[in-house]
């Protein structure tokens, strides 16, 4: 069975220079997270398998799973345990063929018609946003708001997982509205403890009512 996760933390050196991809995971980890995924946009293939690699073993001493973002070449080199994948990425039907069936892959869409083809192309679940309005990703469009989730995940036959915006602040409305999960990455990396802020949305979650589930 393929865990999904309720709480997706993403990485960044970029928003924050205090704390390493490493580092991060393992805060990201003791505070509860039960999904770490490891973006970085740029940087040589070596650096980042060695990073990546690393990451995984924080990962599987508490049984996180570790999603590599974009890169499909790194998550295969360290064993990861799947690849989250944009529209203009790696294709994820041709992902699938190469992954096999028991990695995760998950599939960022922006419509429904995305959404339901990432699926048929083998995703595993559905990353969908920007909820709020967000700093962390410059071309991530227009918010969506809680509504749009709301009718976006019930209409969507996979785990959808919210992103774009989300802390503390409104992440319980979020998994209210339909989310199976969110995504963060200021709302942990960027504030002044990690583990703390993992550990606070992780509360907040449970408090929505809301558990997650093996998929």
């Amino acid at each position: 069975m393929k865990k999904i996760g309720a709480l997706h933390v993403l990485t960044d050196t970029v928003l924050q220079s205090r704390h390493t991809h490493a580092e991060l995971a393992r805060m990201a980890v003791a505070g509860g997270a039960d999904a770490v995924q490891y973006r970085q946009k740029s940087g040589d293939t070596r650096g980042m398998i060695e990073t990546a690699r690393a990451m995984c073993d924080i990962c599987a001493e508490s049984g996180v799973p570790l999603i590599v973002n974009d890169r499909v070449d790194v998550a295969l080199a360290v064993e990861a345990d799947g690849v989250h994948l944009g529209q203009d990425d790696f294709p994820v039907a041709l992902a699938r063929n190469i992954l096999g069936a028991g990695r995760i892959i998950g599939v960022s869409a922006g419509n429904l018609d995305e959404a339901r083809q990432g699926i048929v192309d083998g995703a595993d679940y559905v990353g969908f946003g920007p909820i709020f309005p967000t700093g962390s990703k410059s071309d991530a469009g227009e918010a969506q708001g809680l509504e749009v989730l709301a009718d976006f995940a019930r209409a969507v036959r996979a785990p959808v997982i919210a992103i774009g915006g989300i802390g503390a602040h409104n992440a319980a409305g979020v998994m209210r509205s339909g989310a199976h999960g969110i995504a963060v990455i200021s709302a942990v990396c960027c504030q002044a403890d990690p583990e703390a802020a993992t550990r606070n949305l992780v509360k907040l979650i449970g408090a929505s009512g809301i558990r997650d589930q093996d998929d």
